[in-house]
């Protein structure tokens, strides 16, 4: 019995692997697919659950972002568009269309109070590494260029959930369906007696306390 025990455990662990390791199809709205994480980067110890729900129309990628097991909510009110809403709690999503390892892609974040950071990341290392060039540039005016944000909080249900809508022009991907794309998907959590240290919690896991690891984005297609 015990040994029946291991090897039902054993095959539950590698079909969850297994999963993992899938490509994601992302079909067209209003059908949807889920990326779901519970696992910290880079130790793989659990983590609260955190679910991406995507769709695609022809001119727009849809994300809902839902944060399971929330404790604190936690922000800066004063922080605006393109602040550093990256050291407190975040969740995040890195886009590149292709099916390289990019050197430049779109990172997208959103805080719980529904305040985003907009950035085309230049990273040609792919790893961030130490005095290896890392930079950016900010999409000033995101609202204006047609992106959309609405977050919810439930703090009796320890969740916050946030609707998002990215532009497919900013990839010149309009009409997307067969293209094949890299992403990853993150969420930082701490609180106020936390601060600023964070817990990283991430879909494919870097490897590194560090999110900007291409190599490990997952591969995405439009279907």
């Amino acid at each position: 019995m015990r040994r029946l025990s291991f090897l039902l455990a054993f095959i539950a662990d590698l079909v969850a692997v297994l999963a993992s390791s899938k490509d994601l199809h992302v079909p067209k709205c209003p059908a949807t697919v889920q990326a779901k994480f519970t696992t910290q980067i880079p130790s793989g110890a659990a983590c609260p659950q955190t679910n991406v729900d995507l769709c695609y129309t022809d001119t727009s990628l849809n994300l809902v972002f839902t944060a399971l097991g929330e404790t604190a909510f936690y922000f800066d009110p004063k922080q605006t568009t393109n602040g550093d809403i990256w050291k407190y709690e975040v969740m995040e999503a890195f886009i590149y269309k292709g099916s390289d390892d990019p050197q430049t892609y779109f990172e997208y974040e959103v805080s719980p109070n529904n305040v985003t950071f907009n950035a085309l990341i230049y990273n040609p290392s792919r790893a961030s590494k130490a005095n290896a060039a890392l930079d950016h540039a900010f999409i000033a005016n995101p609202f204006s260029d047609g992106f959309a944000v609405n977050t919810v909080l439930d703090k009796p249900n320890k969740k916050w959930t946030s609707h998002s809508t990215i532009p497919l022009a900013l990839f010149t991907a309009e009409k997307p369906r067969g293209t094949t794309w890299r992403m990853n998907f993150f969420r930082t959590i701490t609180n106020p007696s936390k601060y600023p240290s964070q817990q990283l919690c991430g879909w494919k896991n870097t490897g590194q306390a560090n999110f900007h690891i291409t190599p490990a984005f997952g591969v995405v297609k439009f279907v």
